[in-house]
């Protein structure tokens, strides 16, 4: 039998019905996927396993639930004894600039717990980590995220931060109104990957605006926007961050009216106890660095 189906059939016995499962599952998956998951194990065993409305496990169901429940319950508690034989180890990816300016602050508190922990640091945008999260790569991911958490992955929000238009330091307009009443742009666009969720909110506030902007340039960082918009390349979006945007042959122009961004934390699963605390510091950091744009959400 397939495994991933025996443990979404735990789920359902557990929870007494699909829906109820969905709700409890430690990762993204819908309904409908796990409805015909739990047909495809009841082909493969030839016995239906619950009535539907109102729920109630069938007798070949109770045996199949007594044999799997066991190892289903277990796993969190030999995951337990596994890690404790080890060092403990946190894999986090970051972008450059968070792994260089934010996190070390952060796993000083984590250190004052754990004194031997072991730290693996990778830099990407926001596509690369959330495949590391799913491939095992990493532990956790830091940086922009969309208002819903990407399949079979979990979020904490952290902070709002404002959108920014960076232009080289010789253009003379001061105000974004006059790009938009070209309705199409001609300036070249410069941004990190159309795929993250900078970009996606970005061009969400030209449609809204009837104006069309096609990206020139990708870069892969937000400082290397900064650089490409300081060496004329066109001008580019940026986060509000500081230590990314300032340059002395780039201003910033406001995008009054768009959407800030929301900079989270990510990760897989229910997160273990070191994943927990990292979090929180990661948190505890994001409230005191930026107050003003803090976000009071609490990890459950």
């Amino acid at each position: 039998m397939n495994v991933h189906h025996l443990e979404l059939f735990y789920f359902v016995a557990k929870h007494g019905g699909i829906s109820a499962a969905v709700r409890h599952i430690p990762y993204g998956i819908q309904q409908p996927a796990v409805s015909g998951q739990i047909r495809a194990l009841e082909e493969n065993a030839g016995a239906r396993l619950f009535e539907r409305s109102p729920f109630r496990l069938t007798p070949a169901g109770e045996k199949l639930f007594a044999h799997v429940r066991p190892f289903f319950e277990g796993l969190d508690a030999v995951a337990t004894e596994l890690r404790a034989g080890t060092k403990p180890e946190l894999r986090i990816g970051a972008s450059e600039l968070v792994l260089r300016d934010h996190v070390p602050a952060v796993m000083q508190r984590v250190r004052e717990r754990h004194p031997k922990l072991r730290l693996t640091l990778r830099s990407g945008y926001q596509t690369q980590l959330e495949a590391w999260l799913r491939d095992g790569v990493i532990d956790l991911a830091i940086g922009p995220i969309d208002a819903r958490p990407p399949a079979r992955l979990r979020q904490l929000r952290l902070a709002w931060v404002p959108l920014v238009l960076l232009v080289h330091r010789q253009w003379p307009v001061k105000d974004a109104k006059q790009l938009w009443a070209q309705r199409k742009v001609a300036e070249p666009l410069v941004g990190l990957p159309a795929t993250t969720a900078v970009m996606k909110n970005f061009q969400r506030g030209l449609k809204k605006r009837g104006v069309v902007w096609p990206q020139a340039v990708e870069a892969t960082s937000i400082e290397l926007v900064t650089c490409y918009v300081a060496n004329g390349e066109g001008h580019g979006v940026n986060l509000a961050i500081s230590g990314a945007i300032r340059h002395r042959d780039v201003r910033v122009v406001p995008l009054e009216g768009f959407e800030p961004m929301t900079m989270g934390v990510l990760w897989r699963g229910e997160p273990s106890e070191l994943q927990r605390i990292a979090i929180g510091e990661v948190q505890r950091y994001a409230r005191a660095t930026w107050p003003e744009w803090a976000i009071a959400d609490e990890l459950k």
